[in-house]
């Protein structure tokens, strides 16, 4: 379980990279992304990319550049398949912080004994993300 930590600090070394394409490869297809507000279901590597692209345009705009999981907890639901909490944190380019959001992932392991996310909930990002720009704003 271990390297767990591993895997989400390479899906945040991807995104600070903007590099939606590796952070699509470590998705399963299918994956489903849940929130309050939407459920979407990825069959299709480059549909998943090109959501990803949306993403990273968000954090250009507002100049986010810093990007750190903070794995809260792992429960194994099976030899392959575990639960995750991770707390996001982000910044800018002076590494303040910007805002931090709570999801709940499941990942399995793959045939290559890789991990993969084959569900991603979030818990809160449109929340923190309404009441950092709404402080940005005053």
């Amino acid at each position: 379980m271990q390297d767990i930590n591993a895997f989400f600090d390479e899906y945040a070394k991807a995104l600070e990279r903007l590099n939606t394409k590796l952070m699509a490869q470590l998705y399963n297809i299918p994956c489903t992304m849940l929130s309050d507000d939407a459920t979407t279901i990825f069959n299709d590597a480059g549909k998943l990319e090109g959501f990803f692209n949306q993403g990273v345009g968000f954090y250009r705009q507002f100049g986010i550049v810093g990007v750190r999981p903070d794995v809260w907890n792992r429960k194994p639901w099976s030899k392959k398949i575990v639960q995750v909490k991770v707390n996001w944190q982000y910044f800018d380019l002076q590494k303040k912080p910007i805002y931090n959001c709570d999801y709940h992932y499941v990942l399995k392991l793959d045939k290559h004994n890789q991990w993969k996310i084959i569900l991603s909930v979030s818990e809160n990002e449109r929340e923190r993300m309404e009441e950092w720009q709404r402080s940005i704003q005053k």
